[in-house]
């Protein structure tokens, strides 16, 4: 039970406690419960009321740790009574079980409404810590991006190169690993080099880069196709082709139930430039393949 033991809340304890027990025995084992210790109680002289040794030992309480955990434990026993024996058949039971009901009511409320203030409060600070998180993970998605789009453009500058071809290919796993697309790197099946793999929404693609100076072509196209066809019924394929493709070859890649998806470096620029996710975006192009046919939807058709 988290609680504020403010003045008010202590002063509130002190009076259903008062109110809640008539007979010293009574007090007694009740303080015994909370915690208080046997020398303390012990030191309850015969002519001391109870209000006397509830102000002395609630200023002893005060002044300690394990008081204060004292006063909790009280607080908490005092709003779980439902009824007082202790203030029954007395000539004033009425007004002493009243008495008793009144405090340990108003101590209820007012703990009541400290819990929702508790509540409050910690409910905003761990808004104010996930919103601080989601910032420093933008901050650092940004930071990645940035870092991404910088390598793919300085890797531009030698297009066509061989080194640059696997420089790319690397590049392009690790666009996949900040996207937290499961893949395979690139691996050989029974003497086919595979470009490697992905999987989005359930279905795996093999993967296909294209790091030339030149468009895809037919032949390209066609090589890809035979890959795809040879797996498992359900794999389709992403060519990724940073210089695009011919005329020819994206009509090469379309038609009813293509398994293929054809994108270039204007697609990779919506991810690096934070428009839409890896996967949003095979989603994207898959979706209108289904509904079309054609492999590849142009990134600025988008919207369409």
């Amino acid at each position: 039970m988290k609680t504020r033991l403010t003045p008010h809340y202590i002063s509130l304890v002190y009076e259903a406690c008062l109110k809640s027990f008539w007979r010293r025995k009574a007090l007694a084992n009740f303080l015994r419960q909370c915690g208080v210790s046997e020398r303390f109680l012990q030191s309850w002289a015969p002519d001391e009321s109870k209000r006397d040794v509830l102000d002395r030992l609630f200023l002893k309480l005060r002044e300690s740790d394990r008081g204060r955990s004292a006063l909790v434990r009280m607080a908490g026993f005092l709003m779980e009574q439902e009824s007082f024996p202790d203030l029954k058949n007395w000539e004033d039971s009425a007004a002493k079980l009243k008495g008793a009901h009144d405090a340990v009511s108003q101590l209820r409320r007012y703990h009541s409404k400290q819990q929702e203030e508790i509540q409050s409060e910690e409910d905003k600070v761990k808004t104010q810590k996930r919103f601080a998180e989601r910032q420093r993970q933008a901050t650092q998605s940004q930071q990645t991006l940035r870092g991404l789009n910088d390598r793919l453009n300085a890797l531009a500058q030698s297009l066509g190169e061989q080194k640059s071809g696997y420089d790319f290919q690397e590049w392009f796993y690790q666009l996949l690993d900040f996207s937290e697309i499961s893949n395979r790197k690139p691996y050989v099946h029974k003497g086919r080099q595979i470009d490697g793999s992905l999987t989005v929404s359930g279905t795996t693609y093999l993967v296909e880069l294209k790091f030339t100076a030149v468009q895809a072509g037919a032949t390209d196209i066609d090589s890809f196709y035979k890959k795809i066809t040879t797996k498992a019924d359900n794999t389709m394929g992403v060519m990724i082709s940073i210089s695009g493709y011919s005329s020819v070859a994206k009509q090469e890649a379309s038609g009813e139930r293509t398994p293929m998806l054809l994108l270039d470096h204007s697609h990779l620029y919506m991810v690096l430039g934070g428009i839409m996710g890896f996967g949003d975006l095979v989603d994207r192009v898959r979706r209108h393949a289904s509904q079309t046919g054609e492999a590849y939807l142009a990134a600025d058709d988008f919207g369409g």
